[in-house]
């Protein structure tokens, strides 16, 4: 497996990590216990040694399993996870708000140190940006956590410019993560000439537009209730009928290439900047050798020009989040 360089920091990791969250959040039903393990498994196995997850997925639940599969490869991987919400206090599914205080950072750290099995966070993510806490306070806050060796890495997730330079200046950011791929170009305006300019490494989330641009889903899709894509605009079977376009385009040029759509996504991806690190997500096995077979996938300066110029021609419909989620984001 390859390897990449995310930040300043020097955070070398593989050059596709593991995004765990659908294995026990929003993606129900989820696999059993014993699958899990053995998807994070095979994936250290063939050489990832880069894991999402947090402490709202689940709750909770989501950072135990990584922790227990993981637990054999402690010292050879590198785990993400993240802070920045208040849980409900019956444990169910969900929040009540943001909640980024430096006194709730600390306290989120200790829990996940345990439930990861693990004496230092790899990176530890703001998860969304609280508008009611100064950055400058959550990145001190973390500062504190490395400077106590709980933490090594400093990281952001869907956070605009201004504010990530404000918490680099305090705390040296490491990685944003955001959505990003062929569906989603929005970071290309400001986000990644910022993370150039200051030496931020780029973990694009969704990178497979939440499955979409597999090419395993149409207009006839039909999604249960407790999957969070039965409440995305984005997701309604008009607009996938119309952001076909774009999955028909991806064929192509996996057909061209003797690869699969996804492959080509996750291929792009990675040829945008040497800095970026996609963490697609799965629940089989399968899927996830097809995605790691994307780092075998090159694509030259003409098809990356083709693709460019066939995309510039499709308009995505749908909005990626329904409105009160979008609302959280700091882009």
């Amino acid at each position: 497996m390859q390897k990449r360089t995310l930040g300043a920091g020097k955070l070398e990791v593989s050059a596709l990590g593991l995004g765990c969250m659908g294995l026990s959040f929003s993606y129900a039903p989820f696999p059993e216990k014993p699958e899990v393990l053995a998807l994070v498994r095979a994936a250290a196995d063939r050489g990832v040694t880069f894991f999402d997850t947090a402490e709202v997925y689940g709750p909770f639940n989501n950072e135990e399993l990584v922790g227990e599969a993981l637990e054999p490869y402690r010292g050879k991987v590198a785990i993400a996870t993240k802070f920045g919400f208040n849980l409900n206090p019956d444990g169910s599914p969900g929040w009540q708000g943001l909640n980024s205080t430096p006194e709730r950072i600390k306290q989120v750290a200790e829990a996940s140190l345990k439930r990861l099995r693990i004496e230092a966070i790899d990176l530890f993510y703001q998860h969304r940006v609280d508008p009611a806490v100064p950055i400058e306070d959550v990145a001190g806050a973390v500062k504190d956590l490395i400077a106590e060796g709980k933490v090594k890495h400093f990281g952001m997730s869907e956070a605009g410019a201004q504010t990530i330079r404000r918490a680099h200046a305090v705390q040296p950011v490491t990685a944003l993560q955001s959505e990003y791929s062929l569906w989603y170009r929005k970071p290309e305006e400001e986000i990644i000439p910022t993370l150039e300019e200051l030496g931020i490494g780029f973990v694009p989330f969704s990178p497979l537009g939440k499955g979409f641009l597999t090419g395993k889903m149409d207009e006839a899709t039909s999604f249960e209730k407790t999957d969070f894509r039965s409440v995305i605009p984005r997701f309604s079977a008009e607009a996938r009928m119309a952001n076909r376009k774009l999955v028909d385009l991806l064929v192509v040029i996996a057909t061209h290439k003797g690869a699969t759509p996804a492959q080509i996504a996750l291929a792009w991806l990675l040829a945008q900047k040497p800095w970026m690190v996609p963490i697609p997500g799965t629940t089989k096995i399968h899927r996830l050798e097809e995605n790691l077979g994307a780092v075998d996938v090159e694509l030259t300066a003409e098809d990356l020009q083709q693709i460019e110029d066939a995309a510039a021609k499709i308009t995505i419909e749908g909005a990626r989040y329904p409105e009160a989620v979008e609302k959280m984001t700091g882009l």
